[in-house]
């Protein structure tokens, strides 16, 4: 059942004390989702709404407090911080508004990093993170530093990061929030193109033209689903079947 979805969550809750026990804050109330491999969805919703909570649970960066996650088929509620550490690693790619990336490392180095984790041979890291610069158009650049390169080569550094352990899902954060529109414009083609090749992506946002190029929108409020229906690129009948 959960292995044809790339993520399945069910009846997710997360509850946070505030620090002096004076209330709770429910940030998630009861949030069913069901990402099938392959689909591109947009989350929205205002400030409050619970979706970076929500974006938080889905790449195992927090614990929910209710209800059932499976990660590419994995039940990621029943393992502990250091196994949760590795499926996170080599299942989720992230790309965070903020770059992100280590000014003393040069763009192959900073694409190689998470591989570094994951304890592969430096050989073996230094061609899959050949491939990936060379994916996002970056092989001229690959020992530039990040203080000299634009904002939009830092973001695609970020995106080849994001791809070099080949995740189940790639998330993306806001990511054109830092770039001006023509250059936000290029790195979502290129976010296009990867879920063209059949990556499962799953993008927060607040523009509603950057979650038009979706297949799915969801939009939260006040941590529950308000809306689940079809973005400007809604895949055909028989995409839909998991």
């Amino acid at each position: 059942m959960h292995g044809s979805f790339a993520a399945q969550l069910v009846g997710i809750q997360r509850r946070y004390n505030h620090p002096d026990g004076s209330f709770m804050v429910d940030a998630l109330r009861g949030v069913d989702l069901s990402i099938p491999h392959g689909q591109y969805l947009a989350i929205m919703g205002a400030s409050g709404s619970g979706k970076s909570t929500l974006m938080n649970i889905l790449g195992c960066l927090d614990r929910p407090t209710g209800g059932s996650y499976h990660l590419d088929g994995i039940d990621v509620a029943t393992l502990d911080d250091e196994k949760l550490s590795q499926v996170r690693g080599r299942r989720i790619g992230f790309v965070f508004q903020a770059f992100n990336l280590i000014s003393e490392l040069n763009v192959l180095e900073n694409v190689e990093v998470p591989l570094f984790y994951q304890g592969l041979p430096r050989r073996e890291r230094r061609l899959r993170a050949q491939e990936k610069i060379e994916l996002v158009g970056l092989s001229d650049r690959a020992t530039h530093r990040p203080s000299e390169l634009s904002g939009g080569q830092q973001q695609r550094t970020a995106i080849a990061r994001a791809l070099v352990s080949n995740p189940a899902i790639l998330l993306a954060d806001e990511p054109t929030g830092n770039l001006d529109s023509s250059t936000g414009e290029s790195i979502l083609a290129v976010i296009d193109q990867l879920h063209a090749d059949g990556l499962t992506v799953v993008l927060v946002t607040h523009d509603d033209r950057v979650a038009e190029r979706s297949q799915r929108i969801l939009r939260l409020r006040d941590g529950l689903v308000l809306e689940d229906g079809p973005g400007g690129r809604a895949p055909i009948a028989s995409e839909l079947v998991a």
